[in-house]
């Protein structure tokens, strides 16, 4: 289902599967709010995949963000989960080891604490970002919870196409040219990668399809 990367190329099917059983992979997830345990069981599920052994961590109070090997920002509501992270010291940790290179996923409300920037209903919040990724983000662009809705989009780095749920998604308004761009719906940039940095204004979590959270966990390698 997955591509193979580089790391692997040069390695027989036996010799890959014996690397990765060896390996030790700590995934953390921000445990404050939103899909919180679909995450940890498709990560689960993705670790499985590969073969890996390793746990997957709730991370909701400071002290944990630095053991972990991967950071995952959950969609929920962002302004509320940004100023949790701050009073719980989490949000400083993150900032801290953001230049460590271990891969960081943002999912709709992550996506919009990753960004540098927001639009006008960001900023009157005045709700913390991160400023990680070279984006501006606008909050609830896509609809609010009852204008859901799901659709096949077609990514750069995948040959057959993503099932994407958007649930009162984000989009990004503008990127760096240090930003690459993975897909865009309707125009807008739905999907968005920098350097260890992936942010999505969907949920791949809810679906089966965990080509994503391998794509992930690969940018720290």
């Amino acid at each position: 289902m997955f591509k193979k990367y580089a790391s692997a190329i040069l390695l027989s099917k036996s010799e890959n599967k014996n690397i990765n059983a060896t390996m030790t992979t700590r995934i953390g997830v921000i445990a404050i709010q939103g899909n919180v345990e679909e995450h940890v069981r498709a990560l689960e599920k993705t670790l499985a995949d590969r073969g890996e052994k390793g746990e997957v961590v709730k991370i909701k109070h400071q002290g944990i963000v630095k053991s972990c090997d991967a950071i995952v920002i959950p969609g929920g509501e962002s302004t509320t989960i940004g100023r949790l992270m701050v009073r719980e010291g989490i949000f400083a940790e993150i900032k801290e080891t953001a230049g460590e290179e271990k891969p960081i996923l943002g999912t709709c409300a992550g996506m919009v604490l990753l960004a540098k920037e927001g639009d006008e209903e960001v900023a009157k919040t005045g709700q913390p970002l991160l400023g990680l990724m070279d984006v501006k983000v606008k909050r609830n662009a896509l609809g609010r919870q009852r204008e859901s809705f799901e659709v096949l989009l077609k990514m750069s780095i995948f040959d057959e196409p993503f099932h994407a749920v958007f649930i009162r998604a984000p989009f990004i308004i503008q990127a760096a040219e240090n930003v690459d761009v993975l897909t865009t719906f309707n125009g807008h940039i739905v999907a968005a990668k920098q350097r260890n940095m992936l942010a999505l204004s969907f949920h791949p979590e809810l679906t089966e399809d965990r080509r994503l959270h391998h794509y992930f966990l690969d940018l720290g390698t």
